[in-house]
C-alpha cells in the first residue's frame, strides 16, 4: 500500500474533525469528537457573551483545530497578540489560553465599555483590562457548559491574568516553547464590524485529559489527572464503552443545580446566569469638544442633557434596561428602579 493513503484512523480522525494527517498518531477519533465539542462550547459562549454586549448579530465559526508547538503557534501572527490566561479551578488548575489579535481584543474592549466598536480605542491598560473582563465572562460561561458534559464536575476560572503579547511569547507562558498545545480558532463575525479570531489554546495532554473527563473515563468524584509529561493520552484508552452510560448519568447530575425540579433541559439562559455583568447608572450626558475638556479645572459645572428631577438612565453592559430615581441607603447612594424597558434598548453612541 503506498504511502499517500489514509489509513482508517486517520479517515475515522478526519471526519471527527481531528487536525491534520500528522496529528492522528497522538489523537484518536475519539478524543477528536470530545474536543470538538470543547471548541463548540466556547464558540457558543463567545457568541452568547459578545451578543449580549454589541446588541447586535453576531456569528462564531469554528476552524479546524491544529495540534503544534507554542513556538510554531507564536509564528502564525504577524503582530503581539492579546493573551488571556485562566485555569480549571476544580481540575486541578490545568491551564488555559485564550489568545486574540489586537484588533479583535480593542474591538471587545470597547462594546465592554459601552461603545459601538467601530471606531476603535488607541491601545491601554484601561481597555486591555476591559478585554480581560469580557473574555473571564466567555470562560465562565463555557466553562458551565463544559460542568454540565462532564457529569456536573463543579468547574470555575482561577487564575486569571491577561496581557499583551511581548517578544518570545508564549499562549501558555508556563509551558515551554516546544510544548505542543491544542489549538481551536473562532472567527468572530458581529454586523458592521471588522471578524476577528478568537484562539483556545490547552496543552495537548491536558486536551486529552479534558476529552476523557466528557467522555466518562473517569467519575467526577476522582481527580482529576495533573499536567504532567506521563500524563498525555495513558487513561485515554477503553474508554468508548462508557459513553452511554455518561449521556445517561448526566442530566441527573446536573439537573439539581437548576432547583427547578423537573425533567426537561436547562434553558440557554442558565449557561450564562452566573456570569457578573456591569450595571451602570447614568445621570446624564454632555459633548464637549477637545478644547473644551482642557479648560476644565476644579469647581466648574458640566451641565448635562437631562433636567432636574428626571428620571436617571440604568445600564447593563451599556444597553438601556431600565428608568430609576437617585435615593440614598444610609450614606450610599442608590437607584429606585420606575420603569423597565421590555426587551432592553441599545445604548445610543
Amino acid at each position: 500500500m503506498g504511502d499517500d493513503l489514509l489509513s482508517p484512523d486517520e479517515i475515522n480522525a478526519l471526519l471527527a474533525g481531528g487536525g491534520d494527517f500528522g496529528d492522528v498518531d497522538e489523537i484518536s477519533a475519539s478524543d477528536a469528537e470530545q474536543l470538538a465539542k470543547v471548541a463548540d462550547t466556547f464558540a457558543n459562549s463567545e457568541n452568547s457573551v459578545i451578543n449580549m454586549l454589541a446588541g447586535k448579530n453576531v456569528t462564531t465559526n469554528v476552524g479546524s483545530p491544529e495540534i503544534m508547538t507554542q513556538e510554531e503557534f507564536a509564528g502564525k501572527f504577524s503582530e503581539f497578540p492579546f493573551l488571556f490566561s485562566s485555569t480549571f479551578g476544580g481540575m486541578d488548575d490545568l491551564p488555559l489560553a485564550l489568545v486574540v489579535d489586537q484588533k479583535g481584543a480593542l474591538t471587545l474592549a470597547d462594546l465592554m465599555m459601552g461603545g459601538g466598536g467601530a471606531q476603535l480605542p488607541e491601545p491601554s491598560d484601561l481597555y486591555w483590562n476591559a478585554a480581560q473582563e469580557g473574555l473571564s465572562q466567555v470562560v465562565g460561561s463555557a466553562f458551565t457548559a463544559l460542568s454540565g458534559m462532564m457529569g456536573g464536575r463543579r468547574l470555575m476560572p482561577e487564575n486569571t491574568t491577561s496581557a499583551l503579547g511581548e517578544e518570545g511569547w508564549r499562549a501558555l507562558s508556563l509551558e515551554p516553547a516546544d510544548k505542543k498545545i491544542w489549538c481551536s480558532p473562532v472567527n468572530v463575525s458581529i454586523d458592521g464590524l471588522s471578524p476577528f479570531n478568537i484562539w483556545t489554546c490547552l496543552t495537548l495532554d491536558n486536551a486529552l485529559d479534558i476529552a476523557g473527563n466528557m467522555r466518562g473515563d473517569k467519575k467526577p468524584s476522582e481527580p482529576a489527572q495533573t499536567n504532567s509529561p506521563m500524563g498525555g493520552g495513558a487513561s485515554m484508552g477503553g474508554g468508548r464503552q462508557n459513553a452511554g452510560p455518561a449521556v445517561d448519568v448526566r442530566p441527573a447530575a446536573f439537573q439539581p443545580l437548576g432547583g427547578g425540579g423537573g425533567g426537561g433541559a436547562p434553558s440557554p439562559i442558565d449557561l450564562i446566569a452566573d456570569i457578573p455583568v456591569r450595571v451602570t447608572v447614568e445621570l446624564g450626558k454632555a459633548r464637549k469638544s477637545v478644547s473644551e475638556i482642557l479648560a476644565l479645572t476644579a469647581g466648574a459645572v458640566v451641565e448635562l442633557d437631562k433636567m432636574a428631577g428626571e428620571p436617571v438612565d440604568i445600564l447593563v453592559n451599556g444597553k438601556l434596561i431600565a428608568h430609576g430615581e437617585v435615593v440614598v441607603i444610609d450614606e450610599n447612594f442608590g437607584v429606585r428602579i420606575t420603569d423597565i424597558i421590555p426587551g432592553g434598548a441599545a445604548r445610543a453612541s
